[in-house]
């Protein structure tokens, strides 16, 4: 709790807070606006500090004031708009709202700073002191500071919170943070995964919308519990040696009315345009990305996660749609940039200015961008006139691969292309090979439902997809039900099919998952250079006709590499001539065929390389590949 009993002036805000506001430039804006417990003058109270420029007249109502609009009122920074008041005698855990005037009209309007709100469908919000809790992932963050992204492991286990699981004895009944972490991090550390991304958490009014309509961007959502139950929750991920990633929301909002939307009576944090400040496909306000109080709120937001949270990584959400003025318009419905393109050139500067502040102020933070276009550079630095971000979602691989899995298998040498174009392009960025929540909704199927074939030719060939997609060059990320073969759709509004696991193909499954994680953490050459050409070299990528491929995977010592050989069909190739590096003995290191796995166990117990050039390699194995399977092979003497 700040003690401001020997400030010059009664609040928390400075002539130079107002300052780096106007520029745009000060991002850690939520330590002076919203609500903040502090001390003043002896007295124990809060001070509320909301930016409005164009309110006529502003109130703070809640409980230490009997919600009496007359009691509290905010006192105006004429040059900035930035409004502000001490009230003593408010406390932690009370709730409040702004009440605001304009044109002589009066409504309600939730704090766009709140730390936290009621649970929805309530929309009041809370006092919250964010410095009670006390971390112990000290040693997480030192080491995150040294974090090398680009060379080490990152595979990512996606989680929507409320429907990874619920209470057993009330299915309609939410987890809370605390009970969540104590699941969920002993299930991830089985899993072996190295991170996992959490679908938006903050506060939301429709869970329909799975997080990706915010109304408190600064606000955990009371779903789950408190502030500190979140703070729990990542610091529990962090002292078991996991990180954890934030789906970020910052190119539309939604128009509820005690949210952002017109929020001082006027267009403030969207266009008045409509051209230009509505999403009419999603019903949402696009940010005005030029106004520099908007920039500021979302970096601030941005660096407020990884500061008061620790949040390891942010994931932006629809990057395209702020990239482009004319995304998803039809002809005259947007309006050009001032030389006349359909480059959002604001969008882009702050995109550029957010990916810069995070990195260099938390180094070995990640950003992510979902971005499913062809805009060049995406993951090059801001200086060298990229966007910045670290990582990319590959959504063309994704698009390829589904679409060539979803293939019989009898029909799988016509689609060849679609496995192999992928590798024309996966050193452009720094991909992120992404099988995330939207591949198993509205209708898609689950990724085991839209496999093809019987029932243990689906199990097969999903074993074989996420082989294909461990071994392929780039970090991974598997939405939640998809590691153990869940057989619904993705519902929001009740928990995975953890009954499965009672049958062995589903087990199966699991511990393949598992075991790829392992094996990618393990083994360098599957990871050390996921973004570097010389980390992959094709063997024979040519064999349309029976739908094999084959390739090499090298860490940085070009000693040091694996054998992939996949087969997309369910016939068993035997005496299979693969070309390798050298003639040594050879061991699987993973067969996705493996009994152990569900699957026929075809398997190799000893390969000798001979010295016979073949593919293109200097010496060659003969194996039995198994139907629908992929083998890892690596050189004994390693």
């Amino acid at each position: 709790m700040a003690d401001l009993s020997q400030s010059p002036r009664p609040g928390l805000i400075t002539d130079y807070d107002l300052f780096l506001l106007g520029e745009g430039h000060h991002w850690r804006s939520y330590n002076k606006l919203g609500a903040h417990p502090c001390t003043l003058n002896g007295m124990d109270g809060v001070n509320f500090a909301v930016w409005a420029p164009n309110a006529e007249e502003i109130s703070v109502v809640g409980d230490f004031n009997g919600w009496d609009p007359s009691a509290n009122y905010l006192w105006k920074f004429q040059d900035n708009g930035v409004w502000e008041t001490f009230v003593p005698g408010a406390k932690v855990g009370q709730l409040y709202k702004y009440l605001l005037k304009n044109d002589g009209k009066a409504f309600e309007k939730c704090d766009p700073y709140a730390f936290g709100c009621e649970c929805p469908p309530k929309t009041a919000c809370k006092i919250v002191d964010l410095g009670k809790y006390t971390w112990k992932d000290e040693d997480w963050l030192s080491r995150r500071r040294q974090f090398d992204w680009q060379h080490q492991p990152i595979s990512v286990y996606e989680v929507h919170l409320g429907s990874w699981q619920r209470d057993s004895s009330d299915p309609d009944h939410w987890l809370n943070y605390r009970e969540i972490a104590d699941r969920l991090v002993d299930y991830v550390r089985k899993m072996k995964f190295t991170h996992i991304e959490l679908l938006p958490v903050c506060e939301h009014p429709l869970s329909a919308s799975w997080g990706y309509q915010i109304t408190g961007y600064y606000a955990p959502t009371a779903r789950y519990g408190e502030p500190e139950d979140f703070m729990y929750l990542v610091d529990k991920f962090h002292q078991n040696g996991i990180g954890v990633l934030l789906d970020w929301v910052p190119a539309h909002f939604p128009k509820d009315a005690k949210g952002l939307g017109r929020f001082d009576g006027t267009p403030l944090y969207e266009h008045a345009d409509p051209r230009q400040g509505e999403h009419t496909d999603w019903g949402t306000y696009i940010f005005n990305f030029g106004r520099n109080e908007v920039r500021n709120f979302l970096i601030s937001n941005a660096l407020y996660w990884v500061d008061k949270f620790h949040i390891d990584g942010l994931r932006v959400d629809a990057v395209a749609s702020m990239l482009y003025l004319d995304y998803s318009r039809e002809d005259k419905a947007w309006i050009p940039n001032k030389y006349g393109g359909r480059e959002n050139i604001e969008a882009i500067d702050f995109i550029r200015e957010m990916n810069t502040q995070v990195q260099t102020q938390f180094p070995g933070v990640i950003t992510a961008a979902e971005e499913s276009t062809a805009w060049p550079a995406v993951t090059l630095p801001g200086y060298a006139g990229g966007l910045g971000f670290c990582l990319k979602w590959n959504m063309g691989w994704m698009h390829d691969t589904l679409s060539y899995m979803s293939n019989d298998p009898i029909f799988r040498k016509h689609h060849h292309d679609q496995l192999t174009f992928s590798l024309l392009y996966a050193f452009h960025e720094n991909f992120v090979l992404p099988f995330s929540h939207d591949e198993v909704v509205h209708c898609k199927g689950s990724m085991l439902g839209r496999m093809p074939g019987d029932l243990w030719r689906k199990f097969a060939n999903l074993r074989l997809l996420y082989g294909y997609q461990w071994t392929h060059p780039g970090k991974k990320l598997l939405f939640m039900g998809g590691e153990f073969g869940q057989w619904s759709e993705w519902d929001y509004n009740s928990q995975l099919q953890w009954d499965l696991l009672q049958y062995e193909s589903h087990q199966g499954l699991q511990r393949c998952v598992s075991d790829l994680c392992d094996l990618y953490a393990k083994e360098k050459s599957l990871h050390e250079q996921d973004f570097d050409s010389s980390g992959f070299q094709w063997i024979d990528c040519s064999n349309r006709d029976a739908s094999t491929l084959s390739w090499l995977r090298r860490g940085k010592d070009p000693n040091d590499y694996v054998v992939v050989v996949c087969n997309f069909t369910p016939i068993v190739h035997n005496n299979f001539w693969v070309g390798v590096p050298e003639a040594v003995e050879f061991r699987e290191v993973f067969n996705s065929d493996s009994r152990y796995y569900g699957g026929s166990d075809v398997h190799n117990d000893q390969i000798f390389a001979q010295n016979v050039a073949c593919q293109n390699q200097p010496a060659s194995i003969r194996i039995t590949l198994p139907p629908l399977g992929m083998l890892i092979l690596k050189p004994a003497k390693q």
